[in-house]
């Protein structure tokens, strides 16, 4: 006789991860199986039940402005990652960004009594939630340590696997250095505005990627090479660059104001397909490419119109700027209705830059499902000793994207 309520913990769990299945983000036997065990409302016990289950982040802990520190994370993004992790029994596993626990907790379950996890918050607050979990849960074994985690722990290095669980702008050497040859690191990485989770494996000078989903994470603490400034009068819209990157906010002041100009790609989209593979196209073609953000006064008074108003794509140079944005197309009786994607430039250059985000737009349009190449090669590595692409540097490494 089956006594389980439908909303008991195991059923909702079961839904959960039976639904990931269903859709597609969870296609891994032994992380479903994980995801089956591991109770996730054990370790959210703030949250009701049907919060706990849901496919939505639960934040723990925020800043006095409120501002998210902590979460537990998406559960498929969690699913995606550990897939892109592709733990084996036995094996011994950094994470940085301890969380709630639950994410060790699942590593705990891949790697079995033969590995070790070890997961690392620089927050006392974090850590010692986490480990009052795991010790609840039955995964008291699993080594919860409070540092900062652009250090690592050197402690059980050298590891197989390392995952982050918060959103880095830069691969510092102790996570190189601690990382075996032919392992893998999984890191929800930031460059131009976007954030992707790229599946890097080690080789013996470099990283190289074999697999990047878009995803989006709390940053880690420390890592400050993103600047960002407004560009009108209002402080309505902002930009968003990198330190490696000639964007000056001072430059483009009032760059709006000046007479737009529009550009059309002919690509089209449907209200559920998905077009943020061509920012990642652009940061591998276009130096330039940077995130543009415009308030609701912006958006309603129509200084600025990006396709998605808090994040989308730009390209900046000198004192010009063009950002994608979007425009609805007639409706046609019993067919959906669709989007055509183009952008709006302003500036000397604008109806230029336009031009080339256009291109950048079919380029995307023509093999929606391409991945790019990215590796990562040690500050200071000589160009002539990189691959062929857009190079991207950062403080601690020099990342190339190619297509």
């Amino acid at each position: 006789m089956n006594t389980t309520s439908p909303t008991s913990p195991e059923a909702l769990r079961s839904a959960m991860v039976d639904q990931l299945t269903a859709e597609g983000s969870l296609t891994s036997d032994r992380v479903e199986q994980a995801m089956r065990e591991v109770p996730r409302h054990e370790f959210v016990p703030a949250a009701d039940l049907e919060e706990a289950y849901a496919d939505q982040a639960v934040i723990t802990k925020r800043a006095e402005d409120g501002t998210a520190l902590s979460c537990a994370s998406v559960p498929s993004v969690v699913a995606m990652m550990l897939q892109q992790l592709d733990v084996r029994p036995g094996q011994r596993i950094l994470e940085i960004g301890a969380g709630t626990g639950y994410n060790a907790a699942l590593l705990a379950d891949l790697t079995g009594q033969g590995g070790r996890v070890t997961t690392v918050d620089i927050d006392p607050d974090v850590t010692h939630q986490a480990a009052k979990a795991l010790e609840a849960t039955g995964y008291g074994h699993v080594h919860v340590t409070t540092r900062d985690g652009v250090l690592g722990d050197a402690q059980d290095a050298p590891y197989d696997r390392l995952i982050l669980t918060v959103g880095a702008w830069d691969l510092p050497p102790a996570w190189w250095d601690q990382l075996s040859v032919g392992g893998r690191l999984v890191v929800p990485l930031r460059w131009r505005g976007q954030t992707r989770s790229v599946a890097f494996v080690r080789e013996a000078d470099h990283l190289r990627s074999d697999d990047v989903e878009l995803c989006g994470f709390v940053p880690m603490v420390g890592q400050d090479g993103e600047h960002h400034g407004t560009i009108d009068a209002g402080g309505h819209v902002t930009l968003y660059w990198d330190a490696d990157q000639a964007v000056e906010a001072a430059t483009l002041h009032a760059v709006l104001d000046q007479p737009k100009t529009e550009a059309w790609s002919g690509a089209t989209v449907g209200p559920y397909d998905s077009f943020d593979g061509i920012w990642l196209r652009m940061t591998a073609t276009e130096p330039g490419t940077c995130r543009i953000a415009a308030d609701a006064t912006a958006v309603q008074t129509g200084l600025c119109t990006p396709a998605i108003p808090a994040r989308s794509p730009a390209l900046a140079e000198g004192d010009s700027l063009a950002y994608f944005t979007v425009r609805r197309l007639e409706a046609t009786e019993g067919i959906e209705r669709r989007s055509e994607l183009g952008a709006t430039g302003h500036g000397p250059a604008g109806q230029q830059l336009a031009d080339r985000l256009c291109a950048q737009i079919r380029a995307w349009d023509h093999d929606r499902t391409a991945q790019p190449a990215i590796t990562a090669h040690p500050a200071g590595t000589p160009a002539d000793k990189l691959p062929e692409g857009q190079s991207i540097d950062k403080t601690a490494v020099r990342l190339v994207i190619t297509f």
